[in-house]
């Protein structure tokens, strides 16, 4: 079974959520990771913790991103 390393937090109707996806889909091809999106809008607990600064990457457990996602330092931190 394969984990994912990247937790994807996000919400319906955000741009930069639309952004990142691409980055974190393309990262996680080429280095064969997966990643699992998590919707703030369906958790009460997560909408108030992450708000508006959607979108939020978990890698490894360990907060490394919001709002964008740099793919070199994305890249680098499951290196």
């Amino acid at each position: 079974m394969n984990t994912a390393r990247i937790t994807f937090y996000t919400r319906p109707g955000c741009h930069l959520c639309d952004d990142a996806r691409v980055v974190v889909e393309r990262v996680c091809a080429d280095l064969g990771e997966s990643f699992e999106e998590v919707d703030i809008t369906t958790d009460d607990d997560l909408a108030d913790r992450f708000g508006e600064d959607v979108p939020v990457t978990f890698v490894d457990g360990k907060q490394h991103d919001f709002w964008r996602v740099d793919e070199n330092r994305l890249r680098a931190a499951l290196g």
